[in-house]
Formats: C-alpha cells, structure tokens, sequence
C-alpha cells in the first residue's frame, strides 16, 4: 500500500467502522465501532477548513457512484474452477467481495482469494466489467463487478470464518450456487476468464 496521509487514514478507519457497524451482530463490537466511527468523525471535522486532495468520502456533497466488487476465477490443471462454499446459506461462489478503499483492483481480488478460500494467487488479467445492477434486488446499490482471471500459487486449509469449504469443481458439475450470485453471472464470470480480451457491459 502507497504511503498513507493522516486525513486518509482517519477515513479508512472509519470506512471500517461504518462497516462493522453495518454487518457485526455483537453488541460489545457494534459499541466499539460507534465509538471509533464518532472519534474519527470529530477528527476529520477538525481539518474541515484544510484544503485535502481528497474530499471527504461520507460527505454529502460527493457525487454518488456504484459500489465496485472483485471476483476471481482461477482454474486448476485439470480445467475445473476454484468456488467457495458460504457460511450463509451452505452454497457456493467465485471468491472475491467488495473493494475497500484505496486498495487497487488487483489487490483487492488478490486479498479476497487469501481471505475467503486461503489462496495465494497471481492475477493475469482482468477479464471482464459487468453491471450486477440487473441482477440484484431493485433496493440494491447499484454495482460494477471486476473479473478476473487467477493462476494458483498455494492453498491452505486458514481461510475467513464466513468460508465453510473451498474445493475445485467441473465446469459442466457446478455446485449451488450462493443466493449473492445468479447462475447466469457465475457462468459469464467463467467464460469470460477463458476466452482472450476483456468483456465490459
């Protein structure tokens, strides 16, 4: 990661807050995250008259884009493809979540593989841009999904505690599918990585 500033780090700090906030059911970590979410908001109100190169991102005044998720698809010798099962539902996806602020795509997709299947990869390519807005519920925010292509370098049996399995499986022998994800984008994500080029919606 580039050298952080002070204001981009108080934001990123509270990007984590604002998400813990969102998605920990424990009441002791939900108190932490409000605290640490209000702390930083003081802080950032200190500098509001500084002139940053950035704006603040929780601002109102910045304009509304679509959230930007990764998701990776890495074959193995035999052609099958690397898929994680979800704590959630018990059903299977591509590794890959949302881009968190300032990472790069790629290092955004290579942490999710490590986190979510203990995957250590080396990303070739990107290989698609789909709009995921079609695909989700009408409240939904609407979403750019970044695909791209993976070569395996190691697996481990440590991956995030919200992964039940991770396992490679024929292209024509696909698990359940998680509910997150439509068969039609998993398949598209998929043909995408074995053709040449990039496919953009």
């Amino acid at each position: 990661m580039e050298k952080m500033s002070f204001y981009d780090f108080l934001i990123k700090v509270q990007s984590i807050a604002k998400i813990g906030l969102e998605f920990s059911k424990d009441p002791y970590a939900l108190e932490n995250y409000h605290d640490i979410n209000e702390l930083t908001r003081k802080m950032l109100e200190q500098f509001m008259e500084i002139s940053f190169e950035r704006p603040n991102y929780f601002s109102r005044k910045v304009y509304p884009t679509p959230n930007v998720s990764v998701r990776t698809v890495i074959f193995n010798e035999k052609n099958e493809v690397l898929m994680v099962q979800e704590k959630n539902d018990l059903k299977y996806s591509l590794p890959g979540g949302w881009a968190d602020l300032y990472e790069t795509p790629k290092e955004a997709a290579i942490k999710e593989c490590l986190q979510e299947a203990g995957a250590v990869v080396k990303i070739e390519r990107l290989t698609a841009i789909f709009n995921r807005t079609p695909f989700k519920e009408p409240t939904s925010v609407p979403e750019y999904a970044l695909i791209f292509k993976g070569k395996l370098v190691s697996l481990s049996s440590a991956h995030h505690h919200e992964t039940l399995d991770v396992r490679f499986f024929p292209l024509d022998a696909l698990p359940p599918l998680s509910t997150k994800v439509t068969q039609a984008e998993v398949m598209r994500a998929i043909q995408s990585a074995l053709k040449k080029g990039i496919e953009v919606d």
